[in-house]
């Protein structure tokens, strides 16, 4: 959807459709529902709606980038990555299966990108995935937001193969405690929601997080505070960014 991004931990971002359904205390304050069906109404959110595929111009795209992919690692010392979908999600029961195996062949036909696939439905993945398992490009995400969640879905994670596996605690809304399985993690992404009904984040939280993932060595991704207005975020944490990626970027 845009070869440049404001999503501070991916290169470039790509819808193969939009729409989606709210699933969790993560969602109340869903960004894509609120560009794409409230201000916009290209779409309608939840249950029973139909997910709007995106253009064949869009789908394209990932192929530019894809044969782009010399110059992008010589300005830039590794492979673009892509995160898919940040309108929509990939696992989404609702969205046609048909389109979701297009997008797999979209994958395969693009091996110089890294596609990061960030679910919060994690247990639908390997009923899902092609046949044969995720493409090798493919970093898997879950989100959790809090402990209830890390504890229902980090191990269906851990039980997908794939080439990184990483988790985005965004927004996050309570401490977690996720040692000694957070060792098992590639990467680890906090963030603070944002808007004008943002939820408060803790400190604490984040430095328990951050401590956690220190311990294990888990590469840890500060995206931002977050807050209620666009200068109240800021990602400094400590007097610094932490920005850490996995062993495989």
């Amino acid at each position: 959807m845009a070869e440049k991004t404001g999503i501070s931990w991916t290169d470039s971002t790509f819808n193969p459709w939009i729409g989606c359904t709210k699933v969790g205390p993560g969602c109340d304050h869903c960004y894509a529902e609120a560009l794409m069906d409230t201000r916009w109404h290209k779409v309608q959110w939840g249950a029973g709606q139909q997910r709007q595929r995106t253009s064949a111009a869009n789908w394209k795209q990932p192929l530019l980038w894809d044969r782009e992919h010399e110059a992008f690692a010589l300005m830039h010392g590794r492979r673009r990555r892509v995160f898919c979908a940040s309108l929509a999600d990939v696992f989404d029961n609702e969205a046609p299966a048909q389109w979701r195996g297009e997008l797999w062949a979209l994958v395969k036909a693009t091996p110089h990108l890294d596609w990061l696939l960030l679910t919060k439905r994690i247990g639908n993945v390997r009923g899902m995935a092609p046949a044969e398992g995720l493409p090798a490009n493919v970093w898997l995400g879950a989100t959790v937001v809090n402990q209830e969640e890390f504890d229902r879905d980090a191990h269906k994670l851990l039980a997908v193969d794939a080439s990184v596996r990483f988790l985005s605690v965004e927004p996050m809304l309570g401490p977690i405690r996720g040692a000694p399985s957070i060792g098992a993690f590639d990467w680890l992404i906090v963030g603070g929601e944002s808007g004008k009904a943002a939820r408060p984040i803790e400190r604490e939280w984040i430095d328990s997080l951050h401590d956690q993932c220190a311990w294990f060595g888990v590469p840890f991704f500060f995206k931002q505070w977050g807050g209620p207005t666009a200068s109240a975020g800021g990602c400094v944490l400590a007097g610094a960014e932490v920005k850490e990626w996995p062993v495989a970027a």
